[in-house]
């Protein structure tokens, strides 16, 4: 079997390509990947180290930039030719796209070539690029179903869920003490997305010099660790760290957590089941985080705040009440265990192979 994958741009587009990657490699045992991506972003490095074959374009995000975004048609014009050639060569038995302006002339060629086309949509509210090739691709796969209205197309489309939450799985669990943790106090893990946040580290700040009867683990971020321990002394139940390699193994020991609502955050509290508060970034594209999470909120499986209504009191009161009162925590994980979406991975193998039939 054959596929061009193609995803881009940030970690939140490249993991689900990956994860989906790999399900096909348990089934197909000669399958050929070949993966599109930009010139000048991350996957560049990341796809080629993963010993899958890689083919670059050049291609940029549309701006405010008018003649930036003259140049950038022209380079569209010649990405679609140079698709055009790939896959006349390599002759996929099906392009799949997981988002980033890099699939926009991956997915249009794929359609002009009558090639069948799969994509995945990771947030609520689609992206432009998922907008604009919706309406070529055969099948649509989302990790929401509230995303299904934006979407005008000929094609199916399938509630699929996340493919990264079937990873969190199979991530080993981390020991209490190895962290400087007590086996039998609970833990409150808070992390603010894969980047952190300046602004939530801030507000967070008062919180945890509050006297806690628990533990926290504290994710501050790479870039905001030195700033945040400058003038901070941490009490002795909470542990801050720069970063948490294997997060869901910590997750996985968590009795509640804080986290930001990105696509693949949510996914692997989802598939692991974890009580969750979540705190939607209000700095992003159309606001999609909120819309995650309000998704979320509205089938009973996480706890919704707002970054603007934070205060010391607030968060007290919905951490004690959540951390103590195990049949709201049970309810939780009861509606999570509902969405049933760890088999995510699978379930887009099992259309993609349908549809190739």
């Amino acid at each position: 079997m054959k596929m061009i994958v193609s995803a881009g741009g940030t970690m939140g587009h490249i993991n689900p390509a990956l994860a989906i990657i790999e399900e096909f490699k348990k089934h197909e045992k000669d399958l050929e990947v070949l993966y599109i991506g930009t010139h000048n972003r991350m996957e560049k490095d990341i796809i080629p180290q993963k010993g899958i074959r890689y083919e670059a374009i050049e291609i940029y995000g549309f701006t405010k930039d008018i003649k930036r975004d003259i140049q950038n048609v022209g380079c569209i014009c010649r990405a679609i030719k140079q698709c055009e050639k790939i896959m006349k060569e390599f002759k996929p038995d099906v392009v799949i796209g997981v988002g980033g302006y890099v699939t926009y002339p991956v997915l249009k060629v794929a359609h002009k070539l009558h090639i069948k086309t799969f994509i995945h949509e990771q947030n609520s509210i689609p992206g432009k690029s998922n907008k604009m090739i919706g309406k070529y691709a055969d099948l649509i796969g989302v990790s929401f179903e509230s995303s299904k209205k934006y979407f005008k197309t000929k094609g199916r489309i399938l509630y699929t869920g996340h493919p990264c939450g079937a990873s969190a799985l199979s991530v080993p669990k981390k020991e209490k003490t190895e962290l400087g943790l007590t086996k039998g106090k609970k833990l409150l893990t808070v992390v603010a997305g894969s980047l952190g946040s300046g602004s939530l580290n801030d507000k967070m700040k008062e919180f945890l010099m509050e006297p806690h009867d628990y533990e926290i683990c504290y994710i501050t971020g790479k870039g905001y660790y030195d700033g945040f321990m400058k003038d901070f002394k941490a009490p002795n139940n909470v542990k801050v760290f720069p970063f948490m390699e294997e997060l869901p193994g910590l997750l996985k020991i968590s009795d509640l957590a804080i986290s930001r609502a990105g696509a693949g955050s949510l996914s692997e509290l989802m598939a692991l089941e974890v009580p969750s508060i979540i705190i939607p970034s209000p700095n992003v594209a159309n606001n999609h985080q909120y819309y995650n999470a309000k998704d979320l909120s509205d089938r009973n499986c996480i706890v919704l705040m707002e970054e603007k209504d934070i205060t010391t009191q607030l968060l007290d009161e919905k951490i004690e009440f959540l951390l103590h009162d195990a049949t709201t925590r049970m309810k939780l994980k009861s509606a999570m265990h509902a969405l049933d979406t760890r088999d995510s991975a699978y379930i887009i193998y099992q259309a993609i192979k349908d549809m190739i039939a």
